[in-house]
Parts: C-alpha cells; structure tokens; sequence
C-alpha cells in the first residue's frame, strides 16, 4: 500500500493564520506573564479588571497583542460559519473581505464610544468602560480560536460546533456587560437615554446584521 499525499487548498491559508495568531497571544504571556494569568481566568474571576481597568491606558502593549489575536480569529469565525450554512468555497478573498470589515466596524465603534467620552466630559471613564467591554471580547476570541481549529480540522462544517461558539461567545460578552453596568450605574442613569440609543446601534445592531448575514 503506497501512501497517498492529500492536498487542500483551503487547510493551507487558514492553518498559516490560526498558528499565525497564536504569536500574538504567545507574545502577550511571555511579555507580560503576570497579567496574562489574571486575564486567563477572566470570566470567573474579575480580578483582571479590577487591577487593570484604572491605571493601564486602552492602547498598551498586551491589549494590542490581545485585540489583533481575537479580530484575526473573530473574522475566521465568521468565515468558517459561512462556509458551514452556505456551503461555499474557501476563498482567501472572502475572509479578507470579513477581516477588512469587522477590523473596521471595532475602529469605528471605538472612535464613537472614546468620543463621548470627550463629548460628555468623561473621557476617563468611557476609557475604562471601553477597556473592559472590550478584555471580554478579547478573551472570547479564544474560545473562537478552540472552535476555528474544530471547524478546520475536526468536524469541519459542523452546525452544532458553531452554535455553541456562539453561545460562549455571547454568553462571555454578557457577563462583560453586566460586570459593566454594575460598576457604572449611575453614569449610565445619567445619559440613560443615549446608553440605549449606543446599546441599540452598536451592540444589538451588529448582532442582528451578522445573524441576517448568515442565515
């Protein structure tokens, strides 16, 4: 029996990319080992947000690891569950075009929020907001990361895997905000009618907007 060489094209660009975005996060324990423990136990333990939230600045170092390593794996995510509902081909062209976008929509969704904070005069607190928001998002990029290796190698097109992404993933996010609202009630009391105009255009919107896409 002679061995049989199995070649795909679509395993090639998307394992340089998984195993690619795991530099960052690689990056982000060996530079800052202390603070990746804390942030690894996130969901369970606040304790990251309560030590970080107020003296580290949005843009540092590990946040940046951490942001690029969840927007490459979120974007790959989103590729593979169309890939799944629709059956289609792995086009490279297609996941930068998903990349491209949903980079953008953070931007801009950062921009806006850091921007009523200058509006509003609390620059300082919607920093803070935006960085916990935000740390919730990062680390459910690795439970997308755990489901982009299933859908590519394991059980590929599998309907139940990206459900249950989607669960933790909103289920993560969730927790995210409440910890958010708890600790900013009376802010958010305050401006309580643009905290549901932003909560309607730039949480619940996007959610809807992608749920439509893949359905």
């Amino acid at each position: 029996m002679e061995p049989i060489l199995r070649y795909s094209d679509k395993v090639d660009w998307i394992t340089i990319l998984i195993f690619g975005s795991l530099l960052f996060i690689i990056g982000a324990k060996i530079l800052h080992y202390s603070k990746f423990i804390n942030f690894i136990i996130l969901p369970f333990n606040n304790k990251y947000i309560f030590m970080y939230s107020k003296k580290e600045k949005l843009f540092n170092r590990f946040h940046i690891l951490l942001t690029t390593f969840q927007i490459i794996n979120t974007s790959l995510f989103i590729f593979l569950a169309w890939n799944t509902f629709k059956h289609s081909t792995y086009e490279v062209l297609l996941y930068l075009l998903i990349l491209s976008g949903f980079f953008l929509f953070i931007v801009i969704k950062t921009v806006v929020q850091l921007g009523n904070g200058f509006i509003f005069g609390n620059y300082r607190i919607f920093n803070e907001i935006v960085f916990k928001k935000t740390s919730y998002l990062n680390y459910s990029g690795i439970v997308l990361f755990i489901a982009n290796l299933i859908l590519a190698y394991v059980f590929p097109s599998s309907q139940f895997i990206v459900f249950l992404a989607i669960s933790l993933f909103v289920l993560i996010n969730l927790i995210g905000w409440v910890t958010v609202v708890k600790n900013h009630q009376i802010l958010i009391s305050n401006y309580f009618f643009y905290f549901i105009l932003y909560l309607c255009a730039l949480e619940i919107a996007p959610l809807i907007i992608m749920g439509s896409f893949l359905k």
